[in-house]
């Protein structure tokens, strides 16, 4: 037998010879977490400094459309709070006690509303002494298990320059469905929906909440453009995140200025008290993707701020965009020459003969020619297609507006034809046929713990989030064999490690 040199071991390198055989196993067994980790998630709608910082006050989408169950209806859908994490609990997602979301209506084209719908919500909590926003299955909107309860008013303004002329009343304390927390808090959401969606006195029909968001687009984009490398396109980036949604389905005959004039011009802003009490507009949205694309930085909150009547302000950042020189020097696409009439046509006034008003006032706000009927063939590339019901025609659910504009702002309309996108060109969930059209939010419970199919033993936290035993399939199989096999050889360097420190002490 060779003898042993070097120094007799101490406690601590004892100890560490211990830590260094659990580690050996441990870090084996939780392998596949830690050389596979989740993914980062990439940028939001988040798209101007101060508000990314508001995400209760952002309006992320605008919608216009002829509903097309009902085509003498319009149907206007606006969201807030972009990437919603379904599981984000323990607050979740209320609507703000502080907030008023409005949507403005344009009905001559002169850039001043003269419709307001105006959104503004209560809140109730029925026990303080709980950290939950359930306390247990919640099967219906007034379910004591609610332990978070909001309620919504509607105020409908009539406007005249800008000055108030009336204020009716079209909905009052109706209940907001909750944030979808799980299915062991809400096993069947879309009851909580149905019962949240109303019959307004006026013949409208209303609901206010979750949804999930009904935005497609791979938002790596904003990775300068994938840096001329477009083998990774085709990420839906908001798949599987939720909005908090207001939805109306009006009368058409409420919103239009007459037969005759059947444009009517629609944005969105969100306004919040500040410290003195005053109310000041934080948000504003109409046309997908204008700030985040078209207004550069210095100018974004100022744009948040402002009003259409003041979008020439605004102009030759229409005229002169940024996004096809960027386009340009990445791919070597030429950019279309400028002015870029052709945007301020699809931007700021209306198509000609389409859906422009008379005596329009250039302004960014989404047109939509109510007369159009709805299509019984949709097109997700709209208008670009031949289907003048559909974007830049107001806007639907599944109106595909990053391929849109990206087609429109390389000069699709000036000769300069393209076929560019982002490679997503649906939604991952499934529009409704019926109003309101959103899509359910995903759920916070999700995957194999939440659905336990046939044959699945899902993980627990009474176990330690291990397997039983004899129940692990495919990829879960492997994992567990190879943290046995990695426990087994910690097991063994430890005796190893215990038999050579005994050996040690006999020969010195």
């Amino acid at each position: 037998m060779t003898a042993l040199t070097g120094s007799k071991p101490g406690p601590r390198s004892l100890a560490a010879l211990l830590c260094g055989a659990l580690a050996a196993g441990g870090l084996a067994a939780a392998g596949v977490s830690l050389l596979e980790p989740g993914q980062a998630r990439a940028s939001s709608h988040r798209e101007a400094p101060l508000i990314s910082g508001q995400p209760e006050y952002d309006n992320t989408d605008v919608y216009a459309f002829v509903s097309p169950d009902k085509p003498d209806t319009t149907t206007l859908v606006a969201n807030w709070v972009p990437f919603e994490e379904p599981a984000g609990g323990p607050n979740f997602y209320p609507f703000p006690e502080d907030g008023r979301y409005d949507i403005h209506i344009d009905s001559d084209g002169d850039a001043q509303g003269d419709l307001l719908y105006r959104w503004t919500f209560d809140t109730k909590l029925r026990n303080g002494n709980t950290f939950l926003y359930n306390t247990g299955p919640v099967t219906s909107l007034d379910d004591p298990d609610l332990n978070v309860n909001q309620t919504y008013d509607i105020d409908v303004l009539k406007l005249d320059k800008q000055r108030i002329v009336s204020t009716t009343k079209i909905a009052d304390d109706l209940p907001i469905a909750p944030s979808n927390v799980g299915k062991a808090s809400m096993p069947n959401y879309k009851k909580l929906r149905d019962q949240a969606t109303r019959q307004l006195g006026d013949g409208s029909t209303s609901y206010v909440g979750q949804a999930d968001d009904p935005f497609f687009l791979d938002l790596r984009v904003f990775d300068l453009l994938y840096g001329g490398d477009l083998s990774e396109v085709g990420r839906d980036t908001l798949k599987g995140y939720n909005v908090n949604t207001v939805a109306l389905q009006v009368p058409t005959a409420k919103l239009v200025q007459s037969k005759k004039q059947p444009v009517v011009s629609v944005w969105s802003t969100t306004s919040r008290k500040n410290a003195s009490g005053k109310w000041t507009q934080v948000s504003r949205l109409g046309m997908p993707l204008v700030n985040e694309v078209v207004v550069p930085m210095k100018d974004k909150d100022k744009f948040n701020a402002s009003s259409p009547w003041n979008d020439a302000d605004f102009l030759p950042y229409v005229t002169k965009p940024e996004l096809p020189k960027l386009i340009e020097s990445i791919y070597k696409i030429k950019a279309p020459a400028e002015p870029r009439n052709d945007l301020v046509s699809v931007f700021l006034t209306g198509v000609k003969g389409l859906n422009m008003p008379p005596n329009v006032r250039p302004a960014e706000a989404l047109r939509l020619n109510t007369s159009i009927p709805p299509s019984a063939d949709p097109k997700r590339l709209g208008v670009l297609d031949g289907d003048n019901a559909g974007y830049p025609n107001g806007r639907r659910l599944a109106d595909d507006v990053v391929d849109i504009s990206l087609q429109v702002v390389e000069g699709e309309l000036v000769g300069q034809k393209n076929d560019l996108g982002d490679a997503v060109d649906a939604n991952d969930m499934k529009f409704g046929d019926t109003f309101p059209y959103v899509a359910l939010p995903t759920s916070g419970s999700r995957g194999d713990t939440a659905d336990k199919g046939a044959g699945s033993s899902p993980r627990t936290a009474l176990n330690g989030g291990t397997t039983p035993a004899g129940s692990a399939s495919g990829d879960d199989s492997a994992v567990l064999i190879a943290s046995a096999a990695a426990a087994g050889a910690g097991v063994l360097l430890i005796g190893l490690g215990l038999t050579w420190w005994r050996m040690r002490r006999r020969v010195i």
